[in-house]
């Protein structure tokens, strides 16, 4: 994985499902494109698993 202009990618896991959003993957199904930063993922955006709240998810260290 090639790291893109301004770091690295970084994955952000939902605290209530433990699913994973990976920025270099994106959410293609939930119209979030690949390379999208997750600050620039909507407010009102989803967890695609269970329904959470962008606020429900935490960075997660990737070793």
């Amino acid at each position: 994985m090639t790291e893109p202009v301004g770091g690295p990618w970084r994955v952000w896991e939902c605290i209530l499902c433990g699913w994973i959003y990976d920025e270099a993957e994106g959410d293609p199904d939930g119209g979030v494109a690949p390379g999208t930063r997750w600050e620039e993922i909507p407010a009102d955006w989803l967890c695609p698993e269970c329904g959470a709240k962008k606020a429900d998810f935490d960075m997660r260290l990737v070793a």
